[in-house]
This record gives structure tokens, C-alpha cells and sequence, in this order.
């Protein structure tokens, strides 16, 4: 499987790199080559076009993401915690993947119609996971049962997404991590059934 390769994961990781560098309509194909150290060629061993090593990017990166918090909050008792737990690792995440936020949060937005269906997809999975923890809340009476659970993730994703574009936008200079647990604090009271 190409994905295994290491040329995969170099092209990969260049990609991001010159993506948030350059912007994607700037990022040609072969200033990601020469990042990843691959000949322009070996790029389509792996990738159709430009387009397909954005949503590649995307769902290594949020595959890899999501297991991460998967594991982190199997660990964990209650939809509180994992809740926090969450919003904790977002900020921990795009705070040590500094040119991965730059493309997530800016990049991304910019991209055709088409390419944004695709990455929303693989946005679902994680859209999915904060669905769960609200809805177990919700039946650990920790959460408001009248809680309507879209507009409960929406309140969530929107949060934690609007800050990390917020400190993208600012130029990273400030530390994104620094007041995680205040901002689940936050959210937790607000859909918690003692708030």
C-alpha cells in the first residue's frame, strides 16, 4: 500500500510545508517535489494531481488525529472528561503542527467547491466522535437532555476551530494551549445538566 511507503509520508509532510508557505494555488507540484526530495515524477506515483495530495494531506493527518483522541479518550469515564480531552488535544495538535493549521484553517477555506465536499467528508469522523460524547452525555444525564446534538457539536467544533483559525490568523504569536482548559471549561458548563 502506497501510504506505508516512506516517499509517501516525506511527499506528504513537504506538502504541508510548501502549502502553508506558499498557499495552495501558489504550491506547484515540483517546489513539493524538491521539499520532499523526489524527483517531479514520483509525486504520481502516488498522487493524480495537486487536488488529490490535498485531500491525502487531509486525511492522513485527521486519520492519524482522530486515533490519537480515540485513544487518549477511551481512557476516560465520562463525556466531561472526554469532552475535555478533546478540546485539550485540538489545541496540543495545531499547536505543535504549526504549517498544518496554516493549511487546515486558511488553505482549505480558499479551495474550490468540489475539493471542500471532500475534505468535509473526512471532517465527518471527527464531527461524528464529538456527536458521540454529546449524545453519551446526554444519556449520563452530565448533558442537558433537551440538548439538540447538532447545534450542541456545532457550538463545540465552531469554538475550538474559530480560535485555532483566530491564532493562525494572528500569526501564531500567541500560546493556543495556554487557556485549553478554560475554553472546555466553557463549553462543558454550557452543555452540562448542572449549568
Amino acid at each position: 500500500m502506497k501510504k506505508n511507503k516512506p516517499k509517501y509520508k516525506q511527499i506528504i509532510d513537504a506538502a504541508v510545508m510548501v502549502i502553508a508557505e506558499n498557499g495552495y494555488h501558489h504550491a506547484q507540484v515540483s517546489k513539493i517535489a524538491k521539499r520532499a526530495g523526489v524527483a517531479d515524477g514520483t509525486i504520481y506515483l502516488y498522487f493524480k494531481n495537486k487536488e488529490d495530495i490535498l485531500i491525502s494531506i487531509f486525511e492522513e493527518k485527521m486519520g492519524l488525529f482522530i486515533e490519537k483522541i480515540n485513544g487518549e479518550i477511551a481512557g476516560k469515564s465520562t463525556a466531561i472528561e472526554k469532552l475535555t480531552t478533546l478540546v485539550e488535544m485540538h489545541f496540543k495538535h495545531f499547536s505543535g503542527e504549526q504549517h498544518w493549521a496554516v493549511v487546515t484553517q486558511l488553505e482549505l477555506r480558499q479551495s474550490n467547491q468540489e475539493l471542500r465536499k471532500k475534505i468535509n467528508e473526512i471532517l465527518r469522523e471527527y464531527l461524528d466522535l464529538i456527536d458521540l460524547i454529546i449524545i453519551e452525555g446526554k444519556q449520563n444525564q452530565e448533558f442537558k437532555p433537551e440538548l439538540d446534538v447538532r447545534l450542541a457539536r456545532q457550538m463545540v467544533f465552531g469554538t475550538i476551530d474559530e480560535i485555532v483559525t483566530s491564532w493562525v490568523m494572528k500569526g501564531q504569536k500567541f500560546n493556543i494551549t495556554a487557556n485549553s482548559s478554560i475554553v472546555a471549561h466553557m463549553l462543558v458548563n454550557g452543555l452540562s445538566a448542572d449549568g
